[in-house]
């Protein structure tokens, strides 16, 4: 098989990993012009000053032994298949980068006979790039659970980032469809990764030329919509993830059905892609702004709401909070006020600090009064003329693009909206559909005690993963 027909099948079989995006364009150089732009696995990440990095995303081989049902690249699936040697992808990514068409790579890989035989053959490319070719530029490997820890330390000292995917969030799910992986066989990787790396920030520390190992962290992945897992269970593994094992991110990828089985959603369903966008907005709030994975969702309300967005449903559930004073309301409690992000909070703290701020003077710092306007008072009075009604907070929250679908004819100008329609819907997220064959013990999920300390691994107790 030539280089070409390698190349289009392993990266198109990489795409589904969403730790960065594709380009999905084909741009050939012009006269007067300067670069080009190919499609094929071609991706792009971000620097933390903020630079695009263009990457080659592929995989050394979609071969695999395992049998995992919601993979593309499982054993029983019939697709093409193929593998590069060790030489043959150093020598590639070194002709794209030469081409200026990348900055770096992206680099997983089916299970090739064992897991120890797979990670050495990653190793061996990377050894290639980083010693013969002295390629300094970004490498982002995924490590095969499984793997000797030898080969794992190995891999790190080649790789700028490691990422363990989680894949499925809770165990009954991985039991199920992935019979071949254990919470084990994921998390020990993990916990090793995070060894590696605070035991080589000390030794950075204390000698001056000691290796890196993985300097820019580790990450995984989960993917949301191929079982009954809820937005509860999800966000929850999130947290305890991040407390645990340190990750720098957690992705996730909504399902999109590339396989038959009576176990997954059928393949015309669509992607849960606003789900998946809740999620990501939840995260976030983990991240930079002090929320905890039990204030967002709880047993009775265990998915987020889709027509809102999961900072401004906690407001909304949470009335007795606001009206906040912004003049005198402490930074943590700024950050939670709907329309007021990390940057316009700091600003704010540092701007009244010389006089009063006002709502012209917040337009100003950034902060979005089309939805912080209900939340806040400026001088102890809230915006002149606004009119907080259940029915108009509730619209005003919801974006332009959510709205379409309840907006009544143009000849009808009593209302826009069907108000018992839209109340029904803001009131709980719909559940996402369970496939019939489904075990009923996976899908009841399991009970997770969200109001403990320890709600971030409670969602991974019996059910779900322990970390």
């Amino acid at each position: 098989m030539d280089m070409m027909k390698k190349l289009e099948i392993l990266t198109g079989a990489a795409k589904y990993d969403v730790a960065c995006t594709s380009s999905g364009s084909n741009r050939p150089n012009e006269p007067g012009g300067m670069g080009n732009t190919v499609s094929m696995g071609i991706c792009h990440s971000f620097a933390a000053d903020g630079r695009c990095i263009s990457l080659l995303k592929v995989l050394m081989t979609n071969g695999c032994v395992y049998d995992c049902a919601y993979c593309v690249n499982r054993k029983s699936n019939p697709t093409p298949r193929a593998a590069f040697t060790p030489e043959e992808l150093a020598d590639l990514t070194m002709q794209f980068y030469r081409r200026n068409y990348i900055e770096g790579l992206f680099l997983s890989s089916g299970i090739m006979r064992n897991p120890d035989y797979t990670t050495e053959q990653l190793i061996a490319a990377l050894t290639l790039l980083r010693e013969k070719y002295q390629f300094r530029g970004y490498i982002h490997v995924k490590a095969i659970p499984g793997a000797d820890e030898q080969l794992l330390s190995r891999l790190g000292l080649l790789a700028d980032r490691m990422s363990v995917n989680i894949e499925l969030p809770s165990q009954q799910s991985l039991g199920v469809l992935a019979p071949d992986k254990s919470k084990d066989s994921i998390l020990k990787p993990m916990s090793l990764i995070r060894e590696r790396i605070t035991e080589n920030r000390a030794d950075i520390v204390k000698y001056n030329h000691a290796p890196s190992f993985a300097p820019a962290g580790q990450s995984t992945q989960m993917i949301v919509g191929a079982t009954p897992d809820t937005d509860r269970q999800i966000i929850n593994l999130t947290e305890g993830l991040y407390r645990k094992y340190k990750l720098k991110r957690v992705f996730y990828s909504a399902y999109t059905p590339v396989v038959e089985h009576s176990l997954l959603p059928a393949l015309d369903t669509k992607p849960p892609l606003l789900r998946e966008h809740r999620l990501y907005q939840a995260d976030w709030l983990l991240r930079f702004y002090g929320f905890k994975a039990g204030e967002l969702l709880d047993e009775a309300t265990p998915n987020f709401n889709p027509l809102l967005d999961p900072k401004c449903s906690w407001a909304i559930n949470h009335r007795e909070e606001f009206p906040v004073e912004i003049n005198r309301a402490p930074y943590e409690m700024l950050l939670r006020i709907p329309g007021v992000g990390v940057r316009s909070a700091q600003r704010i703290v540092k701007a009244r600090r010389t006089g009063p701020l006002d709502f012209h003077a917040l337009k100003k710092l950034g902060v979005v009064l089309k939805r912080a306007q209900f939340f806040i008072t400026c001088k102890g009075k809230m915006l002149e003329g606004l009119k907080v009604g259940e029915h108009t907070l509730i619209r005003s929250l919801m974006s332009g693009q959510n709205l379409l679908p309840y907006e009544q004819p143009q000849l009808q100008q009593l209302s826009f909206f069907d108000d018992a329609e839209l109340l029904a819907l803001t009131a709980q997220a719909a559940l996402p559909a369970v496939p019939a064959a489904f075990p009923a013990a996976v899908a009841a999920g399991g009970a997770v005690d969200a109001d403990t300390a320890e709600a971030g691994t409670a969602a991974l107790e019996g059910a779900a993963f322990d970390v």
